[in-house]
């Protein structure tokens, strides 16, 4: 059976690269950005933090929180991004999980709101977040659903 662990990259900071490699992989964003975001979370630069849940030493799911998740409302910060969870460990609740380590990590620095952009109706909505308005991903033609956790 496997123990899933639920911590900030802070908490461990080692696994880092590993982190940023994951997310380029699910994600195809570039390794470098996303490890000059977590560089600013480890050194204190931010209170936007990365989270992860771990299966033993395996990342299973993961997400973080940046200014803006290349979308049109730059006004509407910060966003969780690169939501992601493996395959094999859907349908557990472990994004849910994350979802609501990460609103009330941000909220214990006094960050709320905060948003997130998708295409999924009704999954994130369970976790307490509201449609907000629609915005427009960059190069994207068709708009997607912002949503807000107050």
């Amino acid at each position: 059976m496997s123990q899933l662990r639920y911590i900030t990259l802070r908490e461990r900071p080692e696994l880092e690269k590993e982190a940023a490699n994951w997310f380029h992989s699910k994600w195809g964003v570039p390794e470098e950005a996303y490890l000059e975001c977590m560089d600013a979370y480890l050194k204190g630069e931010t209170e936007y933090g990365w989270y992860l849940c771990l299966d033993g030493e395996k990342i299973a799911a993961g997400m973080g929180v940046i200014e803006n998740d290349f979308h049109d409302h730059k006004e509407l910060a910060p966003n969780v991004c690169a939501v992601y969870t493996e395959k094999e460990y859907r349908n557990q609740g472990i994004a849910g999980k994350l979802l609501d380590l990460t609103v009330e990590d941000q909220r214990s620095k006094g960050i709320s709101p905060i948003y997130l952009v998708t295409d999924h109706v009704g999954f994130y909505e369970r976790y307490g977040w509201e449609f907000f308005c629609e915005a427009m991903g960059d190069g994207e033609d068709v708009p997607c659903r912002l949503l807000i956790h107050r």
